[in-house]
């Protein structure tokens, strides 16, 4: 029987790795047992697995099958709520700690790709598009607080001229360029960081969806057709979770969201749309966002479907933005659509804690998990070997149900971003 296939998608159809892991069919015995094999699922492992205990990571589907290999691959600094937001909740001095944590993810993601050799396309720079003036004060804001943070000498405001210099469309006022943003095949970073837990003795099972977690001491993992027993469980299923615990499902919301990418672009259209070779993201509150593949194509994304319904037409509510953004490309084919679910939060921030004494999860990234997760599996590796101080200032965060519960967190989420799409319309 051949394992679950990936979302057909121009990352699946471009994997350097199509070997496909075993199912769990017997009892096995560990330290700890990860159920997810995205980003937080396999930055855990490998930060577990270096600093010397046993791993086994459970993934229902394939490596990456979820939003960790289908994003938009954009490594983009701090969190869904920048560090100011976060300031209002926790306080000055707690911030900081925050402000120390929120350029950390991006460094994992290349220390990675070093150590381990990971081919993915790695390229430097992340540009912050300003569509109006408003938006232009933001970026300048934005700046001002990430220096305040120690994030220095990596930050370029873009006026009107600079921005053309970077990205060839008539929409931006300007921007805010950060060198130490980037851009990756996504799905090739994942299977590069589960050789990498192989290669130091983890273990990983495909097409072994848990079904059941008996908590306790001493927890066991179970799966159709075989058993954990372990010391700790981490769970990294982030929004296809499901209702494995249904205690996470309460303050999160899966969403959905789609790209598309074009045929390969001649050199000369390449270099002319996207000169640096940076990835873009504009200022929306539902933001578009896009970059050039190692192939010259162009992956473009953007838009929100709340309650993550897939959409009849991927490229017919993608496509126009494409061509608002660069009318050059009209007659330009398109290769690969998908769709994708991410979780979001009410607060926009991610869900950290523990279930009982050794239930340990991260979730809810909210659309900007490239470098959270990262981040996140080095806090579940700190917390399970004694420390505990930066994954108990996540787990500290509050969080809230969506305004209506369950029935309405869709209706009620989807006429707030109507609210805001409006404000970023009009400039206000």
């Amino acid at each position: 029987m051949s394992a679950t296939p990936h979302a057909s998608s121009y990352y699946a159809a471009s994997a350097n790795d199509k070997v496909e892991r075993p199912r769990l069919e017997s009892i096995i015995e560990t330290d700890v047992c990860i159920i997810g094999a995205g980003y937080t699922g396999l930055s855990s492992a490998l930060h577990l697995l270096e600093s010397g205990m046993k791993v086994v990571v459970l993934e229902a589907a394939r490596i990456g099958w979820g939003a960790s290999g289908r994003n938009g691959g954009q490594i983009v600094n701090s969190f869904s709520r920048d560090i100011d937001s976060i300031e209002g909740v926790v306080g000055k001095e707690q911030a900081k700690l925050f402000g120390k944590m929120a350029f950390e993810g991006g460094q994992i993601i290349r220390d990675r790709i070093a150590k381990y050799n990971i081919d993915c396309d790695l390229k430097d720079g992340g540009v912050f598009a300003a569509m109006n003036a408003k938006q232009m004060r933001h970026l300048e804001g934005q700046k001002s607080l990430w220096e305040a943070h120690g994030h220095n000498n990596h930050l370029e405001l873009l006026d009107h001229n600079g921005i053309r210099n970077v990205v060839n469309t008539d929409l931006y006022v300007g921007g805010l360029l950060d060198k130490s943003g980037g851009h990756i095949h996504p799905l090739n970073l994942a299977l590069g960081e589960a050789r990498a837990v192989e290669s130091l003795g983890g273990l990983i099972f495909e097409d072994s969806a848990v079904i059941k977690v008996d908590d306790g001491a001493s927890p066991i993992v179970h799966t159709a057709l075989g058993q954990v027993k372990c010391k700790y469980v981490v769970v990294a299923g982030n929004a296809y979770l499901g209702k494995l615990l249904p205690e996470l499902q309460a303050k999160s919301m899966p969403c959905g969201t789609q790209v598309i990418t074009t045929e390969p672009l001649s050199d000369e259209m390449a270099a002319s749309l996207l000169p640096q070779d940076y990835c873009v993201e504009d200022c929306n509150y539902l933001l578009d966002y896009y970059r050039l593949t190692g192939d010259k194509r162009l992956v473009f994304g953007g838009g929100v479907v709340y309650g993550a319904r897939d959409p009849a037409n991927v490229e017919a509510l993608i496509m126009p933005k494409l061509l608002k953004t660069f009318p050059q490309l009209k007659g330009t084919k398109v290769d690969y659509a998908w769709t994708g679910n991410f979780l979001m939060t009410l607060s926009r921030l991610p869900q950290v804690g523990r279930i009982g004494d050794n239930i340990y999860y991260s979730q809810g990234c909210s659309g900007h998990g490239v470098t959270y997760t990262h981040l996140a599996g080095k806090l579940i590796a700190e917390m399970l070997n004694g420390q505990a101080t930066r994954f108990d200032a996540f787990a500290a965060l509050p969080h809230y149900p969506f305004p209506g519960g369950h029935a309405m967190r869709v209706p009620f989420s989807a006429i707030g971003a109507w609210y805001y799409t409006l404000r970023d319309k009009f400039g206000i």
